[in-house]
Order: C-alpha cells, then structure tokens, then sequence
C-alpha cells in the first residue's frame, strides 16, 4: 500500500475496539506469566481469548508467521516464535499480539519481566517505555514522522542503549501494516507530516548492548548482535491535535502485574 488511508472518527472507534482487545489479550497473558511456564502456552491462551470475544489473531497466518503471539526471550528482538522453552526468573519477555476485528487492527506490545531481574534488565525495560511516551508525546498534528523518531532515539542513546533500525512502527487500519513506517532514529523536523485522521503504531525496540541485529534462519526471529537482551513497547496511537489519543493501554496489564 502506498498511500496513507485517513480514518474516521468512527473508523478510529473501532480501532479502538481491536486494541483494547490486545490490551485484555495483554493482561490474560500477565496473570499467569512466569517462570515454569511455557511460551507456547501463553499462545494458546492468547488466541483463545481473542476467540472467545470476537476477533481474529491478527499474525496467525500473517505471511505465514505460524503463532498468534510473537514472543522474544532475552536477546531476541521481536518475531520470536512461541515454544517449549519454559520462563525463567530473571528472564525478560517480550510479548507482541495483534487482532482484528470489525475489519479493523489493533497492534501492541509489552515486555515483561520473570521475577526479580537484573538491574540492567530493569533499566532497559524502563527506559524502553520511556522511549514509547516520549514518541508518542510527539504523535500531533503538525508534527513529523522524525520528530517522533528522534524523541525515541534521543532517549535510548543518552541511556547508553542501542536502538534496532532494520525494524519499524507503522500505520494501522483496515490492514496491520500501513503508510506511513515509523522509524525509531531520525531527524527532527523530517518524514511525512502528521495529520488527523492518521493511526499509528509507535513501537521501540531498544537494544541493551549495540544497535545490530540478526535475522534468523525460520524467516522471523531477530535477535540481538552481541546477545545482550532487548525490549519492545508498542501502542497503537490516532494523531489528534495538542495530544495524541493511545487507543491502546497498559493498564490492564499493570493492574494484573500489580496484585501478583
């Protein structure tokens, strides 16, 4: 697709819907994440819930990606297949679901943490996060694609983190994956400009250790250069004027976490 597809406010309703479908998808997986338990399970009871309240996994099929969740242990990056590998603490994971439904996408991704993990692990996650906001605070009419790109990088360099270039957010909509692609580095002031009726997904992927990835052989998988770990937030977001509307949350997932 070449061209961005403007939305609706009633259009930007139902994106709303499909994300904040993700977002309870989110806090499913959240109640019963940590260690001993399976990736693969948190697939299956990912794609269960998106059943059972309407809606379609969004990567199941997605280009062949065989899983409904991309999930990425440690020093994988995102597109990690589920599996038989079993969390442990210390572990950090990185959990990425999409849905459709009424014909449209919602795109978000969270990254959690297995018990108690190092201070570095804390700090990445946390600082990942912040990166996420400091995009999103740029997400407004008027601004530029760079302007969000460059909050983004700004904030992960000066912590010492790496940020992944070879990967992007992106618009969403009727298809996952629309107009315009949504760099994590950038200039300000750069790329197309910012305009109601936009929805976007700002997605950092921030690397502990340097910027390079690797992609591997299953077509998918991408992980860190060095193998030191990496997180990824993402949250589907409609540029409005003065302050953009997160039609995804984390706050589903946080109460869950919170009561654990």
């Amino acid at each position: 697709m070449s061209k961005i597809v403007y939305k609706s406010i009633e259009e930007i309703e139902l994106i709303r819907e499909s994300s904040l479908l993700v977002s309870k998808t989110h806090a499913e997986i959240a109640k019963i994440i940590g260690p001993g338990v399976k990736t693969i399970d948190l697939d299956k009871l990912a794609e269960t819930f998106i059943r059972d309240n309407g809606g379609v996994p969004a990567f199941l099929n997605y280009g062949g990606f065989p899983y409904t969740l991309c999930i990425s242990v440690n020093d994988h990056v995102v597109h990690g297949f589920p599996g038989k590998y079993e969390l442990k603490e210390g572990d950090i994971i990185s959990v990425d679901c999409g849905v459709l439904k009424n014909k449209f996408y919602g795109d978000s991704a969270y990254t959690f943490a297995i018990g108690e993990v190092s201070a570095e692990a804390k700090k990445l996650m946390q600082v990942t996060k912040e990166c996420l906001d400091k995009g999103i605070e740029k997400a407004v009419v008027g601004m530029r694609i760079g302007d969000i790109a460059y909050a983004v990088q700004e904030h992960a360099e000066k912590n010492g983190f790496g940020v992944v270039r070879e990967l992007v957010g992106h618009g969403v909509g009727k298809r996952l994956h629309e107009k315009p692609e949504v760099p994590n580095y950038g200039k300000r002031g750069s790329g197309t400009k910012l305009e109601e009726g936009m929805v976007i997904a700002i997605e950092p992927m921030i690397n502990g250790g340097r910027a390079g990835v690797k992609f591997w052989d299953d077509g998918w998988t991408v992980s860190t250069i060095d193998g030191k770990p990496s997180a990824h937030f993402e949250h589907t977001v409609a540029i409005k004027k003065g302050k953009a509307d997160i039609l995804s949350t984390f706050s589903y997932i946080e109460e869950i976490l919170k009561e654990k």
